[in-house]
């Protein structure tokens, strides 16, 4: 519950007193130390538990044990449970205290040390105390009180903690879907299985039919369909040919495949998948931070509470006054519960992202869990967002004494230094076509416009129209043809050397089959869309128009969708950016909710807090789903928390009991604070269905 608590190894935290999860969880279910601990301290002193219960309630009506045998066996009976079972609970409260950091285990260790210490006080010197505070001869003694709270304490944590255990299935169902083998092909033919961590990068491996893909890697050889499922959420296997990315654990079809291992250990898809659940699931919400002061306070206020209930009972109360006093005193104590304040976002957060994991969405943070649901508007860039990201060469047309090969040709050299989609749609075309390309130098990417360098000891530009002004030429013998093309949904970049026009590439990039029913869904959603591409307006329109985009903007640069995005804010809308590119970046970072496609860069990720795996926009509406019923559990679990507490409280400190004559005993109060804990844990797990 508090990120920023780190150590090695298992331990409670010093600021809560719960116990400390680790970073990152492994396939199996681990021991948890803390569960093995309470359970053995449950099992062994629940008989005496029940022993002293028993004598405490019905040992006035054995003949042959004495009022004083009877409270000296109580004693007896009670001190291993309070003494050993419940030493994790003295440990943690003097903590408490120390670090100035008052929680739920301040208020069980002053409400058993009072109980039990009075006791012994009362059983070892009945003489120091006045006749009120004697009973069916004796003074009044609450060995039997101590023990029951420790006990069911020690069950609701054990409850608990198996509950808690269960908000990492999600990760460890993630880790358990890589294979434990691979089969590497070695360099004279022969084949055999190895463990997956042996596997490098260049390695050759065989997947067959069934078998699960071992590592992130391209094929080379063979054609089969993966079912990448278990990492998007769609169910409709993909088909991979040769030169297709596939992606470790997903699982194969019918088909034989030759891969080449691309990315291995931590830094496959799947790996840094668990590795931002891990890191989201240790986040913290808004709406935690406002319950933490809460709970602070609140641990003051009880302390107050029970103290003034002590007085008030005492001086003021009915006979035996000052038994009352104590009862209503630890009941009060033991009662509030700041741990269902605590656990109601964590828990809530951690099961959400692992749900959010399981269909494609990843959060990196529960910030963007809260702040999800109440989008209305989004921004999306065009290619890898819209469009497949995987443009093909269309067309090359020369100006002047350039004649088609040579522009694309001079194009390709240029674009042989670029990360860009475009550009590797005309490198792929020049060296299917042959042609020699020349390196380039002073290669610089100007983002969301072009490039430029040296080809040959020539100047050489290729960009949209925006570049074209910025280098004071003049594109227009070309335009006709451009818009032609843009008009057919490709996007055209000008080719100039030596600070004149030399022609134009076009490139066609077709929209993404989900794009469609995507969009349509979100604006039944009540989603606003608005497209912001750096390509011309002709193919802004021409693909706005094949999707029913109303509102589009071509030919802007990374600062002027980040305006854009600026501009919406200050109209009052909530602001998600989708984009893929590192001219996405900053757009995605100026936004109320980044959404980077799985597909994208790492620059637009790292800039994103929301990431959908195989880049369909159609997650958004998963994401926003899960945000929505995340929230809603948040509220549902602190609403709890603080009825509990606002009703629990004053009973325990015997409001009732002047119209009802109705006092609550404290072991009533244990068994009411043990299962607060677990009803916001269990409410927490609803979100996993």
């Amino acid at each position: 519950m508090h990120p920023e608590v780190r150590q090695v190894g298992p331990g409670t935290c010093p600021k809560c007193g719960m116990a400390l999860e680790p970073e990152m969880p492994t396939a199996d279910e681990e021991d948890n130390p803390e569960l093995h601990d309470f359970s053995r301290r449950f099992w062994w002193t629940l008989p005496l538990t029940l022993a002293v219960l028993v004598l405490a309630m019905f040992g006035q009506h054995i003949a042959f044990i004495t009022v004083d045998v009877r409270t000296w066996l109580e004693l007896a009976l009670s001190a291993p449970v309070v003494l050993w079972a419940g030493w994790p609970f003295f440990v943690r409260c003097v903590q408490s205290v120390r670090n100035r950091s008052p929680n739920m285990w301040t208020l069980i260790g002053i409400g058993v040390s009072a109980a039990f210490g009075y006791s012994v006080v009362a059983t070892a010197a009945p003489e120091i105390f006045p006749a009120s505070f004697h009973e069916h001869g004796r003074i009044g003694v609450y060995f039997e009180a101590a023990a029951v709270i420790v006990s069911l304490t020690l069950l609701g944590q054990l409850l608990e903690l198996r509950a808690r255990s269960k908000t990492s299935a999600a990760i460890r169902a993630l880790l358990g879907l890589s294979p434990k083998t691979a089969r590497r092909i070695f360099d004279d033919g022969q084949e055999e299985d190895v463990p997956l961590d042996e596997v490098k990068a260049g390695d050759r491996l065989r997947v067959r039919p069934g078998e699960k893909v071992p590592v992130d890697g391209t094929v080379l050889e063979g054609r089969s369909s993966v079912d990448e499922s278990m990492l998007t959420g769609e169910p409709v296997p993909v088909e991979k040919g040769v030169d297709a990315k596939v992606i470790g654990a997903t699982m194969n079809g019918t088909g034989s495949l030759v891969i080449r291992a691309d990315e291995v250990g931590g830094n496959t898809v799947l790996a840094q998948i668990v590795q931002l659940v891990a890191q989201a699931q240790r986040s913290r919400a808004p709406m935690q931070r406002m319950a933490d002061k809460v709970a602070f306070w609140f641990v003051l206020a009880v302390l107050a509470v029970a103290l003034a209930s002590f007085v008030v009972w005492g001086l003021f109360g009915p006979e035996p006054a000052w038994t009352f006093a104590i009862l209503n005193a630890v009941s009060v104590l033991i009662i509030a519960c700041p741990c269902a304040l605590g656990l109601a976002t964590p828990m809530s957060v951690m099961v959400a992202t692992g749900r959010a994991a399981n269909v494609g969405v990843l959060f990196r943070d529960a910030e963007a869990i809260e702040r999800f649901r109440r989008i209305d508007t989004l921004v999306v860039d065009k290619t890898g967002t819209l469009t497949e990201g995987r443009p093909a060469f269309h067309d090359a047309i020369g100006a002047g004494d350039f004649d088609s090969d040579e522009v694309l040709r001079i194009a390709a050299s240029l674009d042989q230094g670029s990360e860009h989609p475009l550009a590797a749609a005309i490198v792929t075309e020049a060296r299917e076509r042959g042609m020699s390309l020349e390196s380039a130098g002073d290669f610089e990417s100007l983002t969301g416009i072009g490039v430029r360098g040296r080809i040959g000891g020539r100047e050489v530009a290729l960009g949209n129209t925006a570049l074209m002004s910025e280098l004071s030429i003049d594109p227009s013998s070309l335009r006709d043809e451009a818009e032609r093309m843009r008009g057919e949904g490709a996007s055209v970049m000008f080719l100039a050397v030596d600070a004149g026009l030399a022609g134009l590439v076009a490139v066609a990039d077709p929209v993404k089959p989900s794009a469609g029913p995507a969009v349509q869904a979100l604006q039944a959603a009540g989603i606003h869309i608005v497209m912001a591409t750096g390509d011309g307006e002709t193919t802004a329109r021409a693909v706005a128009g094949a999707l029913g985009i109303e509102h589009f903007h071509g030919e802007m640069r990374p600062e002027g969708k980040a305006d854009l995005i600026g501009r919406l804010k200050r109209e009052g809308r909530q602001v998600a950016m989708a984009g893929d590119g590192i001219n996405d970046a900053p757009a995605l970072a100026a936004a109320d909710v980044g959404i980077a496609m799985g597909t994208g860069t790492d620059v637009a990720m790292s800039s994103a807090q929301v990431t959908l795996v195989k880049g369909d926009l159609r997650g958004i509406l998963r994401a926003r789903k899960i945000s929505g019923a995340t929230v809603r559990n948040m509220r549902q679990n602190l609403g709890f928390a603080f009825l509990y507490n606002a009703i629990g409280v004053p009973i325990a400190a015997g409001v009732l009991y002047p119209v009802f004559g109705l006092l609550l005993s404290p072991m009533i109060a244990a068994l009411a604070m043990s299962l607060s804990s677990v009803s916001v844990v269990g409410n927490a797990l609803r979100l996993r269905r």
